[in-house]
């Protein structure tokens, strides 16, 4: 275990952080299955399709991709009367979380730095590898035959995420940041559990000291915003009645330095939260932040909005003042938390 800069952490690495929290690397690829003839009208089995799926990844790839069935989620479109027979069947999702395979094929380079370069080159060449070969494939289940759709998600998408931002900035015609560096620095995560953010033994709502200290990995943080986040999970649910209130937090964190917003940006960004002591894991969702905080600090909010600021503020000193009273102290923030070799 050695401390090192966020920028020389691996795409196949581990970032442990505070409060029992680590950030954990996987592939995430979305899908969607489609009949490959409108003529086809049998309905579709999930679990048929699930062991097919799995069957070509684990015999059909140069290098077999071994996935649990509970890394990959399908979720049947229900029938509905106005239905075409060109319209999607299923959609689903699929996790990778074991890319050791990936660490111990690449060669050692006498600088760190070359050596990391290459390994996020080889994991970018081999997701594309593995989106090319999933993408238009056809699964025959019981000589009825499927296509699948196979996309990155955003908030998986680093690259496409920055090439974004680089030219809404260069051609929105929006200000500067107050870094003086035309560019984000606010990120916006959705899906992370209420209960890992809450001040343990006080309370089972997210905290804003706990929620400022974890997010400190990454760099001095100027603004911090936590709300209840129902809406997770019920875009494309059909199950959707059926997700508790409460469970999920929104998270939104503006950087002081456009290079912590990065940063965070880039390690969030491909990986899985997940809490000492638990098997479940959070795959959340990470995105930048167009207005945001950002906008509040080129335009000083008035009234309401300042009242709410100061109400934030009085929140995160009383859950300071608690907690000093609870433990004797209050964590250093600015320390940069360490990852696995």
């Amino acid at each position: 275990m050695t401390v090192k800069p966020l920028e020389l952490l691996p795409p196949t690495e581990t970032l442990e952080m505070e409060s029992g929290l680590k950030l954990v690397p996987r592939l995430r690829l979305n899908f969607t299955v489609y009949p490959s003839s409108p003529s086809v009208s049998k309905s579709l089995d999930e679990w048929k399709l699930k062991r097919a799926l799995i069957d070509f990844l684990k015999t059909s790839l140069s290098v077999p991709v071994i996935v649990p069935e509970e890394d990959l989620v399908i979720k049947r479109i229900k029938e509905v009367k106005t239905r075409k027979r060109e319209d999607p069947l299923a959609r689903g999702t699929l996790f990778v979380r074991d890319l050791g395979f990936l660490k111990s094929a690449y060669k050692r380079y006498e600088e760190e730095e070359e050596e990391i370069t290459a390994l996020e080159k080889k994991f970018l060449d081999w997701r594309r590898f593995l989106v090319e070969k999933l993408d238009g494939i056809e699964l025959n289940l019981e000589g009825f035959k499927f296509k699948l759709t196979v996309v990155i998600p955003e908030s998986d998408n680093f690259e496409a995420m920055k090439t974004a931002w680089g030219d809404f900035y260069a051609f929105g015609n929006r200000g500067y940041s107050r870094s003086g560096n035309q560019g984000p620095d606010t990120i916006t995560l959705r899906g992370a559990p209420s209960r890992w953010f809450a001040e343990p033994r006080v309370s089972s709502k997210p905290s804003m000291l706990v929620t400022h200290t974890i997010f400190s990995t990454f760099g001095k943080i100027r603004n911090l915003n936590i709300a209840v986040d129902d809406a997770f999970g019920k875009d494309g649910n059909e199950d959707a009645e059926d997700i508790i209130s409460g469970l999920h937090c929104k998270i939104t964190v503006q950087f002081e330095k456009h290079r912590d917003f990065y940063n965070a940006l880039k390690v969030l960004s491909g990986r899985s939260l997940q809490k000492q002591g638990s098997r479940l894991w959070a795959d959340y969702e990470v995105t930048w932040d167009k207005d945001g905080f950002t906008q509040h600090s080129r335009n000083p909010p008035q009234g309401d909005g300042s009242r709410m600021q100061d109400m934030a503020a009085g929140q995160f000193k009383n859950e300071a003042l608690r907690r000093q009273r609870y433990s004797g102290s209050i964590p250093d923030d600015s320390r940069r938390k360490r990852f696995k070799e």
